[in-house]
């Protein structure tokens, strides 16, 4: 998706707005192409995967595979840290030739969104998602950072500064105007994505809308993945981990504001539809009869004397809206988010005393 932003965001933004309070997004969920189809499946969780596969199916024809006989694809990142800090050399060498193989191909697909129009002066970019959460995925967005710098690009690519489970929760307080959480604690917010829905309370630094010192004061997660959900059991499923948060909350004395923030993958249209890139969701969430928004408005109408508030996004784009209270010396930003494929959004900050 790529359009202009507008001036002045409203009092409350819609669903999938490029005009929020800190921050006017310039695109995201850029789809870009080639003959060989979508660039950013290069960078994705699936093709490190691929990478690693590849290298020991090579060792396998000449001798035995270092990294045992567990496929690739079910390798946990603990274990793979673990082999390149303490597992034999040769199979830490296989983990080291995976990471340097998709530094490059992140790299690549880096260079070609900074090629794009909405991208253009991008001073930083932050890389989330499930790989960054182990140091196989730090090392290879470190060795990517070193890669487009010798190549010329005055950028930094660096690790998204909180864990991916969290930044996808914490990231949604920025889809409000700060005033909304004036006397409030804390607020509750949803991160959809293709194998998981993450549900948390998001509590506050203060009563007076301070959003820099946020943090997750609880959480739950549905593997959704797993159960294979219909539509309406995923939805149900969710508002009853938002009532149990609700309720603890209440029991931890966190006054929640009347307000859920929501992201979730593809392009989200202002009444709250998804237009496209839904289809790792259970069901058919890009139906014209389904929206979220107004389904947990209806199941959830009220957070404590007050009409509930629900506003979604992007989720590559709210993960980057974790950033906001780091991105004070930058102009233009970025996020990619490395996960089923590569999430992705471009942001111009808004000078401080425009926001509310």
């Amino acid at each position: 998706m790529s359009q202009p932003a507008t001036h002045a965001p409203a009092p409350f933004a819609a669903h999938g707005s490029l005009a929020l309070a800190a921050v006017d997004i310039d695109a995201y969920n850029a789809e870009l192409r080639d003959g060989d189809g979508f660039i950013g499946d290069r960078a994705s969780n699936g093709a490190f995967r691929a990478i690693l596969e590849d290298w020991r199916e090579r060792l396998r024809k000449v001798s035995d595979d270092p990294l045992g006989s567990v496929r690739s694809d079910e390798i946990s990142k603990k274990k793979l840290d673990k082999v390149l800090v303490e597992g034999d050399p040769e199979a830490a060498g296989v983990v080291h030739g995976a990471i340097e193989d998709f530094a490059k191909a992140l790299a690549t697909v880096t260079s070609r969104f900074l090629r794009m129009k909405e991208w253009k002066g991008t001073e930083r970019i932050v890389v989330g998602g499930g790989l960054r959460a182990s140091r196989v995925g730090e090392l290879a967005i470190g060795r990517a950072s070193v890669m487009l710098k010798a190549e010329g690009h005055a950028i930094d690519l660096l690790p998204i500064n909180h864990h991916p489970d969290e930044a996808g929760l914490l990231g949604t307080i920025h889809l409000a105007p700060s005033w909304i959480f004036a006397g409030y604690d804390g607020v509750l917010a949803v991160d959809i994505g293709g194998s998981n829905i993450r549900a948390g309370v998001i509590a506050l630094a203060s009563k007076k809308g301070n959003l820099s010192s946020a943090s997750v004061h609880a959480s739950e997660l549905w593997r959704h993945s797993d159960d294979k959900p219909k539509r309406a059991e995923a939805v149900e499923r969710l508002v009853t981990m938002l009532e149990a948060l609700m309720k603890r909350a209440s029991k931890d004395g966190v006054q929640l504001a009347p307000f859920i923030g929501v992201g979730c993958p593809g392009v989200i249209e202002a009444d709250g539809s998804i237009s496209r890139g839904g289809q790792n969701l259970p069901g058919n969430w890009e139906s014209s009869r389904f929206n979220l928004p107004e389904m947990l408005c209806e199941a959830i109408p009220k957070i404590g004397d007050h009409h509930t508030h629900v506003v979604m996004h992007n989720d590559a784009v709210v993960q980057g809206l974790s950033e906001v209270p780091a991105m004070g010396d930058v102009e233009h930003w970025g996020v990619l988010t490395i996960g089923t494929g590569l999430g992705n959004a471009r942001f111009t900050s808004r000078p401080a005393e425009s926001s509310v």
